[in-house]
């Protein structure tokens, strides 16, 4: 019976922990890049924060292609429990992204291979919420749609050329 009890606590406190995922943050303007170690309010372009196992707070992208390289890399700090992206279908603009408008990226769907650049100036992946406005944002800069899990680990793992340009509109 005691045996009994104890599996049951056991699986109840497994569901307990499994359930608690956390919610996005709001990016204030203390708020710096996990890579850069720059504040995120002072570049352009989608960002992304990424809650680990054991860290009460998240850690920040400002770039969404460097959070996907994050995710989809072999090195990490810890076990991945929420990740973030910034709906650019919600955003003001190119140079306010938002500090709200966050959206689970499991859900999201990625513009690829579009001819912008992020915050720090390297290709930069698009997320939007909504499946129709990243379609429209995909036509009109030249970019693929696609889901978190289709996006190739080659997209965003390895040395790319920086170049500025002119934010989308």
């Amino acid at each position: 019976m005691k045996r009994f009890l104890l599996a049951i606590l056991l699986l109840t406190a497994c569901r307990q922990e499994a359930a608690q995922v956390p919610d996005a943050v709001t990016m204030t303007g203390d708020a710096l890049g996990h890579v850069c170690m720059m504040q995120l309010d002072q570049h352009p372009g989608p960002k992304a924060q990424i809650h680990l196992s054991g860290m009460a707070d998240p850690i920040f992208f400002a770039q969404v292609r460097d959070a996907l390289a994050y995710v989809k890399g072999l090195e990490r700090d810890a076990d991945i429990l929420a990740f973030y992206v910034s709906d650019m279908g919600a955003a003001t603009s190119w140079d306010f992204p938002g500090i709200d408008n966050w959206t689970d990226a499991a859900t999201a769907h990625f513009v690829t291979g579009a001819a912008v650049t992020g915050g720090m100036g390297a290709p930069e992946i698009v997320p939007f919420r909504d499946a129709d406005a990243a379609r429209s944002f995909a036509a009109g800069k030249a970019g693929e749609v696609m889901r978190l899990d289709a996006i190739p680990p080659e997209t965003v793992l390895g040395p790319v050329d920086t170049v500025l340009e002119d934010p989308p509109t």
